[in-house]
């Protein structure tokens, strides 16, 4: 029989000129085990650099103001006016003007400007008799004197005329059938002019002293009454 030589695991001693085998299986578990190792060193170091560095940028952005709109910047200059509710005492409303104050410029005070007076032979009538000297001893002679005598002057007489005229053309005893009046000045009824003379139906100093009574108690002047007379159709 052949006697078996015992084997061994160490490698044969390679003759000269021939390359040795390399154990493959124990440098890949090397290799395996420092590539784990490199791959914790990059994640520590990228922790290590990251944490500080995004914790600064939050606290930077926190610490940012936010963006103030033109909206939110004149919210500030605003009036703010606060009312009593209706329970409470009434007090004087507060008013905050933001800092601001208000100057109003007084207006001057106008000067009064003088205004013409009226005419007071237009008054109503839009029309001034013209002035005519009375032919003497005649009735309106008579009222031309007790016109001047009461402080009144020649258009207050014009006045006169035209009033007269028109009621009774100066007679003496023109007498209206329809309402009655009677007289120069047309007193209705005519013996109202007794109160100025018993011969008020035929004396016309007796009628013209009681028309111009009349007129200067209703209508202040004869140019008054021209006015109305003008206006209505009656005085």
């Amino acid at each position: 029989m052949r006697r078996q030589q015992p084997t061994t695991s160490a490698t044969a001693v390679p003759s000269a000129g021939v390359r040795t085998a390399v154990p493959t299986q124990r440098w890949s578990r090397r290799r395996s085990v420092l590539s784990v190792f490199a791959a914790l060193a990059a994640i520590g170091f990228v922790a290590a650099y990251v944490g500080p560095t995004g914790s600064a940028l939050v606290a930077a952005n926190a610490d940012e103001a936010a963006p103030v709109t033109l909206y939110a910047s004149g919210l500030g200059d605003i009036q703010k006016l606060e009312l009593a509710s209706a329970d409470a005492e009434p007090e004087a409303a507060a008013l905050d003007r933001g800092g601001y104050s208000v100057y109003v410029t007084p207006k001057p005070t106008p000067t009064p400007t003088p205004t013409k007076a009226a005419k007071s032979a237009s008054s109503g009538s839009g029309w001034a008799p013209p002035f005519v000297s009375p032919d003497p001893g005649s009735a309106q002679a008579i009222a031309y004197d007790m016109v001047h005598a009461r402080g009144w002057g020649d258009d207050q007489f014009s006045c006169l005329v035209a009033l007269w005229n028109k009621e009774s053309g100066w007679r003496v005893n023109a007498y209206n059938r329809g309402s009655g009046a009677y007289g120069i000045p047309q007193a209705l009824p005519g013996s109202k002019m007794g109160s100025a003379g018993a011969d008020w139906e035929t004396n016309p100093a007796t009628q013209i002293a009681w028309g111009l009574g009349y007129i200067g108690g209703r209508y202040g002047t004869p140019c008054g009454a021209w006015g109305h007379s003008q206006s209505t159709g009656w005085y």
